[in-house]
């Protein structure tokens, strides 16, 4: 009869298991947002190619729309260093370390919390003395002696997910862990993208400083002659000041390009996580050694959700937002607990497996919220108005990415005709300054002609360099806003993210 009692015992609590396995989660089932429905990044669908110019960085560009974007899309400007920097950052960023390390942690933090999943079993050893009083047993009167007790036992307790708060929990920490997971991808393209923006800046700087050089060449020889005609008496002295003043204003020019220059050699070095003096190996960027690339793949609308990180971390904060307003709701049905104890009890250790040592018990409860104050059902509330929060912010992030890849590709298009502009502005100075050079030298024009062509000149000198580096800068824009092609890697950082 017993034997008959202890199997229908069993297979009670195998069905009380089986229905905590199968028992139903309560609150919202996450569902992923669906795409965004536009079918354009801008309201005028940008040019099949972009304007041409002669000279660095001046060749059109061809749209590709659904093109699929490289892993390393940086290799497309053909410049080994840049590369190589690249590298060198990706290894020892402390920025892309830390993303990881919190990756590793939300990942661990999942883990442990699975373990609540399963029944949890404890073993223990006691032994106390203990001399008991007779009045514990009514006889006040009774002396007992001091004895030593001795319990050898395992503990088995388990508490039912019949309504799928465990469950929900689990689904949060995945959410974050993948958030996580997203959050290191942002930094791997954020990283690459702030290098290669580094670089384009340090070429541009340096292409900017080499004009101005040139400009103080030219400025210099045209005041020796200047002042050689002044000693002939063959222009005022004004003329000669004027000419010293231009020079001097070309010089003042320098210290800020290199100024600039130096700050930007120093973020170059802490994104590749050195110190800022530690640049004898850094390459020295030029825009003549980069290539731009000719073909732009420009990502389908309806993909681009699917493909920015920082989308992909708002989703995910959504998607654990959704799980916390699950927790909250099992809260308030009963949660039920198993438990269990197994073992011997002895007052000599040899005693303890012996005959009538035996002492096992097991137990269930059952806590039913009644009444809280109303805490339980605010703070249902509460999550809610945090799932609708989280998802206020991902229609923001959604809204502010589409918008980065519209103004890109505007970028895109206007630079390219400003570049073009800007070279036939560059040609027409120069003309205008060799002809007003010449017509100096024959006494045909003013010194007054010849300064205004020189910063003329200048101007358009400089403005030409920043028009060749925006267009490189364009570029490493529109790769790092379509999210940087990190989907097509062999490893991705976080499970499928084409689910």
């Amino acid at each position: 009869m017993k034997l008959l009692d202890a199997h229908r015992l069993t297979r009670f609590h195998m069905a009380l298991v089986a229905a905590a396995l199968a028992g139903c989660a309560v609150g919202p089932d996450y569902r992923r947002p669906g795409p965004p429905a536009v079918a354009s990044y801008t309201a005028e669908a940008p040019p099949a190619e972009t304007a041409a110019a002669p000279g660095v960085g001046g060749m059109a560009q061809h749209f590709v729309a659904g093109g699929e974007i490289p892993v390393r899309w940086w290799e497309l400007f053909r410049s080994e260093a840049l590369d190589r920097w690249i590298r060198e950052a990706l290894a020892n960023s402390p920025t892309l370390g830390s993303a990881e390390a919190a990756l590793r942690q939300a990942q661990e933090v999942r883990r442990a919390r699975f373990g609540d999943l399963f029944p949890s079993v404890d073993g223990s050893v006691n032994a106390s003395r203990q001399k008991p009083s007779g009045a514990s047993f009514g006889q006040a009167n009774l002396h007992i002696n001091p004895f030593t007790l001795y319990n050898a036992s395992v503990n088995v307790s388990y508490a039912l997910d019949l309504f799928g708060k465990t469950r929900r929990e689990l689904e949060a920490l995945q959410a974050k862990v993948d958030y996580q997971g997203f959050q290191v991808e942002g930094a791997y393209l954020t990283l690459t993208s702030n290098v290669v923006t580094a670089a384009f800046q340090e070429a541009s700087l340096r292409g900017q400083l080499q004009a101005t050089r040139d400009i103080l060449a030219t400025q210099e020889e045209l005041l020796a002659l200047v002042e050689k005609r002044f000693e002939l008496g063959g222009v005022a002295q004004t003329d000669v000041l004027a000419q010293r003043a231009s020079l001097a204003q070309s010089r003042a020019a320098l210290p800020p390009l290199e100024k600039r220059l130096a700050q930007t050699r120093h973020l170059l070095a802490v994104l590749a996580g050195r110190f800022p003096g530690d640049t004898a190996d850094l390459p020295e960027f030029d825009l003549k050694d980069f290539q731009l690339p000719e073909e732009l793949p420009v990502s389908l609308p309806s993909s681009l959700a699917r493909q920015r990180p920082d989308i992909r971390s708002a989703e995910e904060l959504l998607h654990a937002a959704s799980a916390a307003v699950g927790v909250a709701t099992a809260n308030l049905y009963p949660q039920v607990t198993l438990s269990g104890q197994y073992g011997t009890t002895a007052t000599r250790i040899g005693d303890l497996f012996g005959p009538g040592s035996t002492v096992w018990g097991f137990g269930a409860g059952l806590l039913q919220p009644i009444f809280h104050g109303g805490a339980l059902e605010a703070s249902r509330r509460a999550e809610v108005a945090g799932f609708d929060q989280a998802a206020a912010r991902y229609r923001e992030t959604v809204l502010q990415a589409f918008r980065d890849v519209a103004d890109v590709l505007r970028a895109l298009e206007f630079d390219a005709m400003t570049l073009k502009a800007q070279s036939e502005a560059e040609a027409a100075a120069l003309d205008t300054l060799d002809i007003a050079k010449k017509q100096v030298r024959i006494g045909a024009t003013s010194y007054l002609s010849l300064l205004d062509a020189q910063r003329q000149y200048h101007l358009a000198r400089i403005l030409l360099v920043q028009a060749q580096a925006l267009r490189f800068a364009d570029t490493a824009a529109l790769f790092q806003a379509l999210g940087g092609g990190w989907w097509n890697r062999e490893n991705p950082t976080v499970g499928d993210y084409r689910r």
